[in-house]
């Protein structure tokens, strides 16, 4: 596993790849800490697995560094990790395709429960923005749909039920298509068919794609012949 990460904060950037460090033992870990060192290293390098960059640093725009970036990288998940706490800000790394929002004040745990769910195919949204109400209404109903999964601990004694748009999503993820694929076939957004994927997760109680096809299936609302991965 290749991670690159990113931070202005020398002190931020060395306690992130400690953290990372711990967790993913066997990662190789790139520090950068600008833009212009991100780029650098996107242009003689395009295998990381994982990228955790901070928002606002110097060398660039960040709304056109993080387009840029995902250009770039294609389907490699991005997340931030920034102290900037805007819902407005949210949506648009949403539109370009960012996986995460991390807020710089979380916890160790949340930031690798947040990084593990991002891998597993889905997007990390902070509790505290999940009240918040997001310009795309499609995103917006997922995102109640998130916060009633946060916060009614009993929702995993309720029956499993995913809604219509749910299951077009599951059933391209049994075709093995990828995220950006999905959002072509079905005309989203790429940050809209993140936050469908990480409620798909959430609601079937799994941890990655491979297994929510399983549960799709064992629940009735995808058949074998379906599955394609």
């Amino acid at each position: 596993m290749k991670i690159l990460i990113a931070d202005d904060h020398e002190l931020f950037l060395n306690g992130l790849e400690f953290i990372l460090k711990t967790e993913f033992k066997d990662a190789e870990i790139v520090l950068t800490k600008n833009y212009t060192e991100i780029f650098a290293q996107l242009d003689k390098h395009q295998d990381f697995d994982l990228i955790v960059t901070d928002l606002a640093m110097p060398g660039a725009n960040w709304l056109e560094a993080l387009n840029r970036i995902h250009q770039t990288v294609g389907e490699t998940p991005i997340i931030i990790v920034s102290a900037v706490f805007d819902k407005e800000i949210l949506q648009k790394t949403l539109d370009i395709g960012v996986s995460g929002y991390i807020p710089k004040s979380s916890s160790s745990a949340v930031m690798l429960s947040a990084i593990n769910l991002v891998r597993a195919g889905g997007v990390y949204i902070p509790h505290e923005l999940l009240n918040n109400a997001i310009s795309n209404k499609e995103i917006t109903q997922e995102i109640k749909a998130l916060q009633t999964l946060s916060d009614d601990s009993a929702s995993r004694k309720t029956i499993k039920k995913l809604t219509p748009r749910q299951i077009e999503v599951i059933k391209c993820i049994a075709r093995g298509l990828s995220n950006k694929l999905i959002a072509y076939e079905l005309g989203l957004t790429e940050g809209t068919v993140k936050v469908h994927v990480t409620v798909i997760l959430k609601t079937l109680g799994v941890t990655n794609r491979t297994a929510a096809v399983m549960e799709a299936v064992k629940n009735g609302y995808i058949s074998k012949s379906d599955v394609n991965l």
